[in-house]
This record gives structure tokens, C-alpha cells and sequence, in this order.
């Protein structure tokens, strides 16, 4: 008689549920319902984590939240450090309200333990994504209008973080703008690695550590050189977010651009990591001519905001003082110290 066909180890297979949980600011308040990471659609990723999509159509003139979730593949060591960020972001964004970062909606812990913390969504995409559709279209540059209402709406972002909540953004880069629609909004996201700032606007702690991403570091983040992290960071980085736009490219990787002269699998071979390495910190190329007459205050403020000396750098507030200022170029109305 054939041995009876028994069912598989429960721990081996389980259908995963919905984790209801609470609130991150509610104390017994209105419990919150996230989906599993299997029900929602995948929107992106970034370094330890994923980002869903929560559809709240069940809830009466419910929008959309965008879920950020650690990654469950993570090595046990960086799992710790990535759920910290996770909880310094949720903390930060849930005191941060303004029209040009991404709002707190829920901060939730599911019964595994894991974090998962719920934040506004309109349909946007992030400037990266568009970027990189652009090129694939096989456009050029954004228009220089698109340039700068992006750069005026981002430093206005910068301008409350700086100014009124004294912390530096510590990341900024075309992945962390997220854009609605046709630029009807312009939204910083990814606080997660910010940086408390002194009222001299410098890093109040010696001890934190500046994360940024490497092609988006200015000159005094970079390990080599050791030096004194200030609001200036976010303004170098800003500057190189506006390049992007206006070359559809990664500040010193266009070392690895695709060409039909180069083998996709050799690409790599190509690389000249010495040349990478030494261009960190640095201004990158800009064809100015190429892009124009009407790119002219873009391509100025870019120089403006990528100076290697950081006092050299205009602030966020002289940079919206600057583009709100229509009629005027950014270096009449910015005054360096």
C-alpha cells in the first residue's frame, strides 16, 4: 500500500498575510493595514531596501502610500544598520511638512519584526527613471524650463531642511527627486541618512558619517580628504542633479556609456576606475554651447553650486532667492562670502 501523501513542512511554504499594525505615532490609535511585500507592486529600490505601491482604493478618498520595506536578502550585519536609517527616517519625515518632500503617512512594524514605513504617493516617478527613459527615447536634455522649475522647487525643499529644520539631506541625486505627472510636483524623498546641522550650519555631531552616493560627493565628503561637512554639501550634490538633467548622464561614469564601437560585455573592462576615482569631488564637462542660449542660468548656477570650495557655493536660500528673481542671472543675486 503507497504511503499516504503527506503535506510539506509548514515552515516551508507560508501564504502571506496582511500585518495589521499601528501607527508609528499613535498610542492604541487607528490600526493600519500593510499589505505584504507579495500584494503590492514592486516601484523601486534602493540600498537595503524596496519601495511598493499600497493601493488604499477600500478606504473612502484614499490616495495611494508608497511602502518602504528593508530587504529580507540583507547579511544579518547590515540588516541592523539599515532598520536604524529606517527608524531615523520615519522619526525625521514624520516632523517634516512641506510642499517639496514627501510626507509621513504611517510607520509600522510587522508580527516578523520588520519595518515598514508608509509615506505620500501621486503617481510619481523619480527624475532618475525619467532620465533614463529620456535617453532610451533617444531625446537629449530636459528643456531648460524643466531644468529650472526642478531646480527651483528641489532648493526650496533644501531651503526648509537647511534653514528651518537645521538638517542636511546628506543624498541628493536624481533618484531622490520623485516628479508627478508632467513636473506638476517636485518632491525630495530619502531622509533616511540626513545629518543634523549647528546654527553655523556645519555637522553638529564629528562623529557621524557622512553617507551620500560616491559620484554625487563633493571634494570635503570624501574620505581622503576628511573635511568639514556643511549645508554646501547638499548644494554640490544639487548641482550635479541639474547636470543630469542637462546631459542625461552619471556624474564620472560617462567612462561607461554605451557604445557600438565598445561590446556590452566588455564595458566593464573599459572602465578606468583611476580616472573615476580622481574626478570624485570634481566639476564634471558641460557643453554649454551645445545646450544653448537658454539654458544660460542653469548652466551658471551649476558652476555656482559645484565649486570645489564649499564657501564658494551659494546657500539653498540664495539659490530660490535667485530663480525666483526671473530677470536676473544666479551670480547677480547670489553673494558668496
Amino acid at each position: 500500500m503507497a504511503s499516504p501523501v503527506t503535506s510539506p513542512d509548514e515552515g516551508a511554504f507560508k501564504t502571506p498575510k496582511n500585518v495589521r499594525v499601528r501607527n508609528f505615532s499613535s498610542n492604541g490609535g487607528t490600526p493600519v493595514t500593510i499589505p505584504a511585500s507579495p500584494f503590492m507592486k514592486k516601484l523601486g529600490c534602493g540600498t537595503g531596501v524596496n519601495v511598493y505601491l499600497m493601493d488604499r482604493a477600500g478606504k473612502v478618498n484614499a490616495s495611494p502610500w508608497a511602502v518602504k520595506k528593508i530587504n529580507s536578502k540583507c547579511a544579518t550585519k547590515q540588516l541592523a544598520v539599515y532598520q536604524k536609517r529606517l527608524n531615523q527616517e520615519a522619526k525625521l519625515l514624520k516632523g517634516i511638512n512641506h510642499p517639496n518632500i514627501v510626507g509621513f503617512r504611517a510607520f509600522a512594524t510587522a508580527k516578523d519584526g520588520s519595518k515598514c514605513l508608509a509615506m505620500e504617493y501621486g503617481g510619481e516617478k523619480s527624475l532618475n527613471d525619467l532620465i533614463e527613459k529620456r535617453k532610451e527615447d533617444g531625446l537629449e536634455a530636459f528643456s531648460a524650463a524643466a531644468v529650472e522649475k526642478v531646480a527651483l522647487h528641489v532648493a526650496r525643499g533644501l531651503q526648509y531642511l537647511h534653514n528651518e529644520k537645521r538638517l542636511l539631506h546628506g543624498d541628493m541625486k536624481s533618484c531622490n527627486v520623485v516628479i508627478k505627472g508632467d513636473f506638476e510636483t517636485i518632491k525630495i524623498c530619502d531622509v533616511g541618512v540626513s545629518l543634523q546641522l549647528d546654527e553655523n550650519m556645519k555637522v553638529s555631531d564629528p562623529k557621524a558619517e557622512y553617507i551620500g552616493t560616491e559620484p554625487w560627493k563633493p571634494k570635503e565628503a570624501l574620505e581622503e580628504e576628511g573635511g568639514e561637512i556643511t549645508d554646501k554639501a547638499d548644494i554640490f550634490a544639487f548641482g550635479l542633479t541639474l547636470w543630469e538633467m542637462m546631459t542625461l548622464a552619471m556624474p564620472h561614469l560617462e567612462m561607461l556609456t554605451y557604445s557600438f564601437c565598445v561590446p556590452e560585455d566588455s564595458l566593464e573592462d573599459s572602465f578606468d576606475e583611476d580616472a573615476y576615482y580622481e574626478r570624485l569631488g570634481t566639476r564634471p564637462a558641460l557643453d554649454a554651447e551645445a545646450l544653448g542660449s537658454s539654458y544660460r542660468r542653469m548652466v551658471e548656477l551649476f558652476y555656482l553650486c559645484t565649486e570645489e570650495e564649499p564657501k564658494k557655493r551659494p546657500s539653498a536660500s540664495q539659490i530660490v532667492q535667485a530663480l525666483e528673481g526671473n530677470s536676473q542671472t544666479p551670480s547677480e543675486v547670489i553673494v558668496v562670502d
